[in-house]
C-alpha cells in the first residue's frame, strides 16, 4: 500500500493527488493508494481498490497508516517525514510551493533537500518528478534517522548557564 499524505495545512495541494491518479491510470502505480487529503478538495473516480481518499485522521490512525505503508509519498511536512523515517519507511517528498499558493513560502524545498541529501528520503522537486522518484526509490535504502535534538538541548542549556553566571 502507498500512503499519500498531504497533512493538515490549511492550503490546498491539489497537484499531488492529481499526479498520483494520473500515474495509477498510466499503470505506473499498481499498488493500492490511500490519500490523506486534509483541506485539499479532491475526488477520484477510481475504485477504492485502487485509490481511497480520506480527509483527516487522528494521530493513532495516521501512525497505523504509516506503519502499514510500503511507501509514503508526502508533502514537505516534517512530522510525516520523521515518523515515516522512524518506522524505516521509504519516502518520496514533494514540496508545497508558494507560487501555487500551497504554502506561505518555499521552506519545504529546504526541508526536503536536507532530508534527501542526508539519505533519509527521496526528494521529488515537482509533481512531474514523482515518476522518476518512484524508479529511484525501488533500490533506495533509507538511512536510520538520528535526531540532533539532544545535542541542540545541551548547547542551549550551556548557553543559558553562561548567561546566568
Amino acid at each position: 500500500m502507498i500512503l499519500v499524505a498531504l497533512g493538515t495545512q490549511d492550503k490546498e495541494f491539489i497537484r499531488l493527488p492529481i499526479e498520483i491518479e494520473n500515474l495509477i491510470n498510466k499503470g505506473i502505480i499498481k499498488d493500492k493508494v490511500i490519500v490523506q487529503i486534509g483541506n485539499t478538495k479532491f475526488k477520484t473516480n477510481l475504485p477504492k481498490a485502487k485509490m481511497e481518499v480520506i480527509e483527516f485522521t487522528n494521530m493513532n490512525q495516521m501512525t497505523n497508516l504509516i506503519k502499514s505503508a510500503d511507501l509514503i509519498i508526502t508533502h514537505g511536512g516534517v512530522a510525516t517525514i520523521i515518523e515515516g523515517i522512524n518506522y524505516g519507511k521509504k519516502i518520496i517528498a514533494v514540496p508545497r510551493l508558494k507560487k501555487y499558493k500551497e504554502h506561505v513560502n518555499d521552506h519545504q524545498i529546504q526541508i526536503i533537500e536536507n532530508f534527501d541529501k542526508s539519505g533519509y528520503i527521496v526528494g521529488a522537486f515537482g509533481v512531474e518528478k514523482i515518476e522518476e522518484a518512484l524508479e529511484k526509490v525501488q533500490n533506495f535504502i533509507p538511512k536510520k534517522y538520528i535526531s540532533n535534538s539532544e545535542k541542540f538541548v545541551n548547547k542551549l542549556e550551556n548557553k543559558i548557564e553562561l548567561l546566568c553566571k
